[in-house]
């Protein structure tokens, strides 16, 4: 057996004669299970908060879409619609065309997005599960709206007798001052009157953001002919190989467009997700030094109460490279089995707000938590990794001086 660790083991398990030496070694222990728990858990809720964050994407955008790379709008020629069909992996794509419009409803105005669709866009996106109320119906004049823009306007689901009033500024070039009319608005801009059917709700900025009517409607009141979209969605085959899809798109419909897949959509979310991981990886991990300070202590600690044994130990041939090792894997011992055991017990209560949900941030939701094995590596490598400093750190407290000297 290898001598240092069989010493450093009886070390761990034996108790000091000592008892102020017994309790710092206690409160050492404690610490890093606490600081390791402690880790383990915020890295699993920002985890879960990534999850959830990036849950609405999901509902909101497409595997991969392909937009202008100058300006807002680009040409699809329905041979290339025909070629899309045929690219394999390709299982569905949606064609769409967005601009920004002025709505309008019993005095009541907001500024939004008006979103024409095709018919294959609730099976190429999962927008249509995100129906709070009424029906996603798009097709003549009905719409669907935000929760958002429903509530700042007041608006009603299904009244025909009272339509949202949606007002695009008209293409052309000139001054307004140019223009000359009773009512300046009949030639600033174009009308298209709807009716909401249904109304979605994902968060905040998108149920402010959207109304989604039918594309050749949009298309009429952008002054726009069908072969002019701002975007095209695709649902592709998980079980073919994204890269080769793009290079296939992208052959047919040229340099005028460029494919971003749901990270490169979200690429502000995605940063932003990643660096206040990082950065809440960095706090608790200055955190575990601090705390494993005390190992360091504890250490040194342990050192002085067992100088005699370390001598009697010396005096049988021990060299003070193995009495330091002895310590050193005494250290790696103690915050290892500590770090374990935190991330069990971090595991628990992991476990138990994913099955109960004890923890909440609105009375019907429960905060989102994660369990990932990479999260338990990373605790456990952070641990070993300090652990290993701290250890290196007080077992070089060994030299001949201080054996002589017991």
């Amino acid at each position: 057996m290898n001598f240092p660790l069989y010493i450093a083991k009886r070390y761990v398990k034996s108790k000091s004669s000592q008892n102020v030496v017994n309790i710092i070694n206690f409160v050492t222990f404690l610490v890093i299970v606490i600081g390791s728990m402690a880790l383990f858990i915020v890295l699993s809720g920002f985890a879960g908060l990534k999850t959830f964050s990036l849950s609405f994407s999901e509902s909101t955008d497409p595997d991969l879409k392909a937009q202008p790379t100058i300006g807002k709008f680009f040409s699809v020629s329905s041979e290339q619609e025909k070629e899309l069909t045929q690219v394999d992996g390709v299982v569905s794509y949606a064609k769409e065309i967005e601009e920004q419009v002025y709505l309008t409803y019993r005095e009541k105005s907001h500024v939004a997005y008006i979103k024409g669709i095709d018919e294959n866009y609730t099976a190429t996106t999962h927008m249509d599960s995100t129906i709070y109320y009424g029906s996603w119906e798009i097709e003549q004049n009905y719409a669907v709206a935000g929760r958002g823009i429903v509530n700042l306007l007041g608006l009603a689901t299904n009244d025909g007798r009272n339509p949202l009033t949606v007002l695009a500024p008209k293409p052309g070039k000139g001054s307004i001052s140019q223009q000359t009319s009773t009512n300046p608005f009949d030639n600033l801009f174009n009308r298209l009157p709807v009716i909401i059917s249904g109304v979605y709700a994902i968060e905040n900025d998108l149920d402010n953001k959207y109304v989604f009517a039918d594309l050749p409607l949009v298309q009429a009141l952008l002054e726009k002919d069908e072969v002019t979209v701002s975007g095209i969605n695709f649902k592709l085959d998980e079980s073919v190989n994204v890269t080769d899809i793009r290079v296939n798109i992208s052959s047919i419909l040229g340099d005028a467009v460029v494919l971003k897949d749901r990270k490169e959509l979200n690429g502000t979310l995605y940063r932003m997700l990643n660096t206040e991981n990082l950065a809440t990886y960095l706090i608790f991990t200055l955190v575990l030094i601090i705390a494993l300070f005390n190992v360091v202590g504890a250490i040194i600690m342990m050192i002085l109460d067992k100088q005699q044994n370390s001598r009697t130990l010396y005096s049988l041939g021990t060299t003070i490279k193995e009495l330091r090792r002895i310590y050193f894997v005494q250290g790696i011992l103690v915050t290892g089995l500590g770090g374990l055991i935190g991330v069990l017990l971090g595991a628990l209560l992991i476990a138990s707000q994913i099955w109960f949900g004890w923890l909440k941030i609105t009375p019907s939701l429960a905060y989102p938590v994660e369990f990932k094995y990479i999260n338990v590596l990373v605790v456990l490598a952070t641990i070993l990794v300090l652990g290993i400093i701290a250890s290196k750190i007080a077992s070089s407290r060994i030299n001949k001086r201080l054996v002589a000297s017991a």
